[in-house]
């Protein structure tokens, strides 16, 4: 037996947030082409339109696109109701969407630490809490895309590796409380791959 046909997700829904490029990008189709049902969320129209076509190349059904910003509460709001409104279910949740950026205690502001937390924690925190009361009809799964920043420190990267360590925590804990109702919760924690994400950070 394949891995492929070891993983058939034949027409199970799963959001992919940050799915315009990256690691969201490369998820959509890798679960499009175990037979997922993707819905593509991110900022960019163009880059989600254009993974969107491969995805509907590969696929048994045209992925659903919603163009959101995951740091919005009106935004994560459609997200979820268009999903359901759609498909009618939900049975995964991928949390890619991130953001990086280096500095120090001594030159990273409040409203730069404030602006990482919002989007790499404080939106998984909303996105999940919106998606749990469909996930646990589905009795479905939840993947948050952590970092190894998560769990080792670098210097000139306090802000991202803090989220990150939060993420891992916050996890955890979910994992512990949905469990009774056989909701999987888990993170991954790539290191760097290259992608325009980790681009900028090497710039600066």
């Amino acid at each position: 037996m394949s891995y492929n046909s070891a993983m058939d997700l034949s027409g199970k829904v799963i959001i992919v947030t940050g799915a315009s490029s990256g690691i969201g990008a490369a998820t959509a189709t890798y679960l499009t082409q175990l037979g997922a049902i993707v819905v593509l969320t991110g900022r960019n129209v163009e880059n989600l339109n254009k993974i969107g076509r491969e995805c509907e190349a590969i696929g048994k059904q045209k992925p659903l696109i919603i163009v959101a910003d995951v740091t919005k509460t009106e935004d994560n709001l459609r997200v979820i109701d268009g999903t359901i409104k759609k498909f009618g279910r939900l049975d995964v949740l991928v949390n890619n969407a991130g953001k990086g950026q280096n500095g120090t205690i001594e030159s990273t502001s409040l409203e730069q630490f404030d602006d990482i937390m919002e989007t790499n924690l404080r939106s998984v925190y909303h996105l999940t809490k919106l998606a749990v009361p469909h996930l646990i009809k589905s009795k479905g799964n939840i993947v948050n895309v952590s970092s190894v920043a998560g769990t080792r420190s670098f210097a000139n990267s306090l802000s991202y590796c803090v989220s990150k360590a939060a993420l891992d925590q916050f996890t955890r804990c979910v994992a512990l409380e949905l469990a009774p109702k056989q909701v999987r919760v888990n993170s991954v924690n790539p290191a760097v791959i290259v992608t325009n994400f980790q681009t900028p950070l090497e710039d600066n």
